[in-house]
């Protein structure tokens, strides 16, 4: 790998990201090592926290990529389906499916947080934002007119319904329980919650 003269920073930023994820997604969180990055790229960890800030500013640069995967994933799935599909079924699906495929990365989601008095930066709230609002147009979609109003409140307490069940699966909370379809499950939770809409 190339010394620091070799790339702009924005090149850098793309190659300690692309490395760091790839890590995330191998070794998980709590496993994760900025110091391995910055061997991995050929770059000192001082030059990693100059481009990203600091580790906080790297963790959410990883974890934005895993939120870009995130989208392109949700959409492809929806894109795939017939025009007679269940769109929310699908987008509970590729939930399950996107979790499973990247375990790690996806955990790291949630394992990280930022200190409670800071703020994250505008673009991960921006990435944040874009996977709801795809979610948040399926739910739209299937309420009666005089209720779609409801559908941003109703698509955050959704997918903590489809999050608490997808985690429980990935934990072996749900197996410990012995709940044999907990994506089933999730499914029907989410049916009786928007059969309360009309």
């Amino acid at each position: 790998m190339g010394r620091r003269a070799d790339h702009s920073r924005a090149e850098l930023r793309e190659i300690i990201i692309s490395e760091g994820h790839r890590q995330m997604h191998e070794v998980g969180f709590a496993h994760f090592s900025a110091r391995e990055v910055a061997k991995r790229v050929g770059y000192s960890i001082g030059t990693v926290y100059n481009v990203f800030g600091s580790y906080d500013g790297l963790i959410l640069a990883i974890n934005g990529r895993t939120l870009e995967l995130w989208l392109d994933y949700l959409e492809a799935r929806l894109c795939a389906l017939d025009v007679d599909d269940d769109r929310l079924r699908g987008a509970i699906d590729a939930y399950f499916e996107f979790a499973i495929i990247n375990r790690h990365a996806w955990a790291a989601l949630y394992d990280f947080r930022l200190p409670d008095d800071i703020e994250p930066p505008e673009y991960y709230r921006q990435k944040v934002i874009a996977i709801m609002t795809v979610v948040e147009h399926e739910v739209a979609a299937l309420l009666k007119v005089s209720r779609r109003s409801e559908a941003p409140e109703l698509t955050r307490s959704l997918l903590a319904t489809v999050h608490g069940h997808c985690f429980f699966t990935l934990n072996g909370t749900f197996r410990m329980l012995e709940e044999k379809d907990p994506l089933a499950a999730a499914r029907a939770r989410v049916a009786d919650a928007l059969a309360r809409y009309w």
